[in-house]
């Protein structure tokens, strides 16, 4: 079973050990923290968009789609009222690259939203999450 070892350090800064590597979490100045790494509801940003985004480079490596560069970005809406969370998710991915194949880049973010990646499928039991494709031509 998968586990998370969280020792608070000071203020709200806690130091994370998982799987042998260490993560600093913290909050704001404006909530008692020092910002010394992320907070805890960006970080679910953060396993969304790596998550869905290596399931889609597995994908592509299996259709043989080379010759990209990818960055995802995930973004978030927060409710107004207590507790805060995530009101909707939109997910984008940026592909740059020369004549990239946009039927099989949208097979692979489609497979990787709705089968593989698991953030996804704990995540949209409780909010909306729609995804985007762009596509960039290299300068030059």
């Amino acid at each position: 079973m998968p586990s998370v070892k969280a020792d608070w350090k000071q203020g709200l800064e806690f130091s994370v050990l998982q799987d042998g590597h260490r993560l600093t979490i913290d909050g704001t100045p404006e909530f008692g923290g020092a910002d010394r790494g992320p907070r805890p509801k960006n970080l679910l940003l953060t396993a969304l968009a790596c998550c869905t985004g290596m399931d889609v480079v597995s994908i592509l490596r299996k259709m043989k789609v080379e010759g990209y560069s990818l960055t995802v970005e995930a973004r978030g809406e927060y409710t107004e009222e207590h507790p805060k969370v995530f009101s909707e998710l939109e997910v984008e991915f940026i592909f740059t690259g020369r004549d990239l194949p946009r039927d099989r880049i949208e097979r692979a973010v489609f497979l990787s939203s709705e089968r593989y990646c698991g953030v996804s499928a704990m995540l949209r039991h409780t909010v909306d999450i729609g995804y985007t494709i762009t596509l960039v031509e290299p300068e030059g």
